[in-house]
């Protein structure tokens, strides 16, 4: 998965935010609270404010509310949130889906968004595998979450920054991170990382 086919963008500099995205099971609540420790800078979950806003977990907005209710919490959070100085801040894996989120990230022209890419197969297996995690019902529709996927594929490539997070435990993930955003400030490019890297401990663990 690269960013190759995506045409050049201007890389935000001297940003006091930062923005990931991805699928679940890309990393993005681990990799996101270890980069703002890193950073000395607070963590957001996108998820954990709209459950905190709605009094209620993401699954039961989801069950008595809909999904729809539920996306148009999430962009209220995504937008107030998203204000905020000196945060990492997690997307929920279907944010982008809503064009009033996509337009108001868009208006961020100092906030890098950088998508944690990996096979499909590898974030289901994370989640599956994460004990204590959410539950997540639609990981038995294997047909549906393939087509959720594909579709937001387009998306997540738009970010400034991909991190191929397959063979790269979360510390690693979060060193590659801060030495891309470190080379790219300035560059002009949006680059995909692959895991090259290196690795360190466990592959990453689920959003």
């Amino acid at each position: 998965m690269s960013g190759a086919t995506v045409p050049p963008a201007r890389f935000p500099a001297n940003s006091s935010r930062i923005i990931l995205t991805g699928f679940m099971g890309a990393g993005k609540t681990t990799v996101g609270a270890l980069l703002a420790e890193r950073l000395g800078w607070d963590f957001v979950d996108s998820d954990r404010v709209v459950e905190e806003r709605a009094g209620m977990t993401v699954g039961e907005v989801f069950e008595r509310r809909g999904e729809g209710a539920f996306r148009e919490l999430e962009a209220a959070a995504i937008r107030d949130v998203s204000s905020r100085e000196h945060i990492v801040l997690a997307l929920g894996g279907g944010a982008l889906e809503m064009a009033v989120t996509r337009e108001s990230l868009a208006a961020l022209t100092d906030t890098p968004i950088i998508f944690l890419a990996a096979p499909l197969e590898t974030m289901i297996a994370r989640c599956a595998e994460h004990a204590g995690g959410p539950v997540r019902p639609v990981l038995a529709d294997r047909a549906r979450l393939a087509e959720r996927w594909n579709q937001r594929l387009p998306w997540y490539r738009q970010a400034h920054l991909t991190v191929e997070t397959a063979e790269l435990s979360p510390k690693a993930v979060v060193e590659c991170i801060l030495r891309k955003l470190e080379l790219e400030k300035g560059s002009g490019q949006r680059e995909a990382v692959g895991s090259s890297a290196g690795t360190s401990g466990k592959p990453g663990v689920p959003a």
